[in-house]
């Protein structure tokens, strides 16, 4: 069968501005070459910390930033050069902060219908049909359209940007932190929404987040991201159960758990590589207590290591 998503060597280059005096800076590399997958129905989870590259992935998905290179295909269709419109019926987004996301000055009915004009041309009375289905799906009020973004709450603005992704009737759907924003009660309400949204109109998601208990309960798959570059991938109950790269393991043991004491797990530095002097090798060997001169000298291949796992490492945890 064919794959929901397929990315080929998809990679971002920020160029720099040139500095008064001297050369100009090699341009930062937020995405390093990466190649993956996404099969239809399923849900993928992203996960890594600040500044690994999430965001600027998921906005090269959905073509808010063009790639410096690689290809994205969905469905077997090449987006590289796609019209806009073709683009938006197929893959859609949901921010982290639903209300900055909506136009204050417009209501919801003129953001609900926004996508239904632009993307399909609909007419007013199939508009007004469609907004009302999909307002039903998300289990909001009709007579909330006639009301200003400011006038909702975090959960309710959030269930909003989720109705307007669903009204261009995408096949994939990208959630960036769609609930870190949100209370935790308001948290759990949003997740099961979007797991019976998911089954109601057959969607994919990539949903990225910094929770690992969230993502571990929602994903089927997991890719940990860690300084622009995919260094694990596999099945969600096995990838923190029995991590087999370093950083993955890290990660893990990292997340408060309620009962258990608060511990900095082992690793020899804190902080991220300098993006404007990338290390050679394994950007993870400068904090990584197996590193090696090989680690520090030559970058890892994605390679299977155990059962539906793939990880970047040269020295990856046995079991």
């Amino acid at each position: 069968m064919m794959p929901a998503l397929k990315v080929d060597n998809l990679a971002k280059t920020f160029t720099l501005k040139k500095p008064l005096f001297g050369a100009a800076p090699a341009g930062v590399r937020a995405v390093r070459p990466m190649s993956f997958q996404v099969e239809t129905g399923e849900t993928l989870g992203v996960v890594g910390e600040s500044g690994c590259g999430k965001s600027t992935l998921a906005r090269m998905l959905v073509g808010l930033l063009d790639a410096s290179e690689g290809t994205i295909e969905i469905e077997g269709k090449a987006l590289d050069n796609a019209d806009p419109a073709k683009f938006g019926k197929l893959i859609q987004y949901v921010f982290q902060d639903p209300n900055s996301s909506l136009n204050p000055r417009k209501t919801i009915r003129q953001v609900m219908e926004a996508p239904l004009k632009r993307l399909y041309r609909m007419p007013r009375s199939e508009r007004e049909a469609r907004v009302s289905q999909i307002f039903a799906s998300v289990n909001l009020r009709e007579e909330f359209l006639e009301r200003y973004p400011h006038e909702f709450s975090g959960g309710q603005a959030q269930r909003i940007g989720i109705a307007r992704a669903l009204a261009a009737n995408p096949r994939i759907i990208v959630l960036d932190e769609p609930v870190s924003a949100l209370d935790v009660s308001v948290q759990a309400q949003v997740l099961n929404l979007l797991a019976d949204l998911k089954t109601e109109f057959g969607l994919t998601y990539l949903f990225i987040t910094h929770d690992l208990a969230v993502v571990e309960a929602v994903s089927d798959r997991i890719m940990v991201l860690y300084f622009g570059s995919v260094v694990e991938i596999g099945d969600a109950k096995r990838i923190f159960a029995n991590p087999r790269h370093p950083y993955t393991k890290l990660l893990a043991e990292s997340a408060p758990v309620v009962g258990r004491p608060l511990t900095a797990p082992e690793q020899k530095g804190t902080e991220l590589p300098d993006p404007l002097k990338p290390p050679p090798g394994c950007a993870f060997a400068g904090r990584c207590p197996n590193a090696t001169d090989l680690c520090r000298t030559q970058e890892p291949e994605l390679e299977p290591v155990g059962e539906d796992q793939l990880a970047a490492c040269h020295h990856p945890i046995q079991d």
